[in-house]
């Protein structure tokens, strides 16, 4: 779960992190009040889950309520790549002297945690990673020992900060280190962290992104959930338990298994070429139960995109057989009834597939197509969408 940059201030300010103070608002009003209550300088600031807010005119700087007001009116409903504006932060401004970059992030790869850190910061940091890469400092985090003090100033001289200020910052990525153990973060990132003319080290700018596997040791994470802001039939599946994303197409994807539902997008995608570039429009991971329950959640959730013009079910029975299976998706059609709408293609194999294939047939479904292969199954379903 990704946090607003308002939330990752709080749980920063919670875990002595040296932030500026920040008010929500919603309305041009309440921003003008914010501002009247911060005094002097203030930036008025979009919240949306997306970077690049200042190149789209969702950052402004206001010297007085009047112009806080103006700014919130601006921002307030402009549309940054797809995320509409519907509050802002207005936060206490700064004198700037030099901005660096610090983060620290899971590394699957190795199986450990990864510190990214670089003098040059307010910058994105994927440019920096290309243009400068010399700039930016990769050093490996070891779980067991983390980030003390002395580890935060191998990283700062590893990043070229300047010898006076090694400590000051040293003192901040420890901190940081604190927020990303203690709330189960996979990214914490602050662009830019800053040293004001008045010598002291803020994070202006954070970025959280909490491990939703760990929720169940923090009660209080459910309360930083925007269920608002989330894409309705993203927030159904979540509320069946189903492993499912969004995607821009067509097909509608069921599958068991997250390898076998990652081939399944690829063969849909390939076999869409031919039939006007259909694509896939989900993915969606059943997992080893596909009862009718979970059949019917998955069914439900996918026919209600109205981009979905066909649905390729794509299952390899396992611990869960091809029979249960099948009687997973005539009851979850009986379970839908008229609100199943847009034809399936069915592809089985594995255990028990003779007998999986053999309900399907019984059941003689008009929705229901068969398909021998997973390639067959997906040019079927891509050209019944491009009908």
């Amino acid at each position: 779960m990704d946090l607003y940059e308002y939330q990752a201030r709080d749980l920063f300010e919670k875990y002595e992190v040296p932030v500026l103070p920040g008010i929500v608002a919603e309305t041009p009003e309440e921003v003008r009040a914010a501002a009247e209550k911060l005094g002097g300088v203030v930036v008025v600031k979009a919240q949306v889950k997306t970077g690049g807010r200042g190149k789209a005119g969702g950052v402004k700087v206001a010297k007085t309520p009047d112009e806080a007001e103006e700014a919130a009116k601006a921002i307030l409903g402009l549309d940054i790549k797809g995320h509409v504006v519907k509050r802002v932060m207005v936060a206490g401004g700064a004198r700037i002297a030099q901005e660096f970059y610090f983060s620290v992030l899971l590394d699957r790869a190795n199986r450990s945690y990864l510190s990214l850190t670089s003098v040059e910061g307010g910058m994105e940091i994927e440019v920096l990673a290309v243009e400068k890469p010399e700039a930016l400092a990769r050093i490996e985090v070891d779980p067991i020992a983390g980030i003390d003090i002395a580890k935060a100033r191998e990283i700062a001289e590893a990043a070229n900060f300047p010898a006076e200020l090694v400590d000051k910052v040293a003192d901040v990525f420890v901190k940081l280190y604190a927020v990303y153990t203690g709330e189960d973060a996979t990214l914490v990132e602050v662009n830019p962290l800053v040293l004001t003319e008045e010598g002291d080290i803020i994070a202006l700018d954070g970025k959280v992104s909490l491990d939703e596997n760990a929720s169940f040791r923090h009660a209080d994470h459910a309360a930083l959930e925007d269920t608002a802001a989330e894409d309705p039939l993203e927030l159904k599946a979540k509320e069946n338990d189903l492993n499912y994303v969004k995607l821009d197409g067509e097909v509608g994807i069921i599958g068991n298994g997250a390898g076998l539902v990652m081939s399944t997008l690829d063969v849909v995608a390939y076999a869409g070429e031919a039939h006007g570039g259909v694509k896939p429009a989900n993915f969606l991971d059943i997992g080893g139960g596909a009862s009718a329950a979970v059949m019917a959640a998955g069914l439900d959730v996918i026919l209600g995109d109205s981009q979905v013009k066909s649905v390729f079910v794509n299952v390899f029975g396992g611990i869960t057989a091809c029979d249960a299976v099948a009687n997973g998706i005539v009851d979850a059609l009986g379970i839908l009834g008229d609100t199943a709408t847009k034809p399936l293609v069915v592809r089985l194999d594995g255990n028990k597939v003779d007998e999986g294939r053999a309900i399907l047939q019984a059941a003689n479904h008009p929705l229901i197509t068969l398909a021998a292969t997973m390639d067959e199954g997906a040019d079927k379903a891509a050209e019944l969408a491009s009908r």
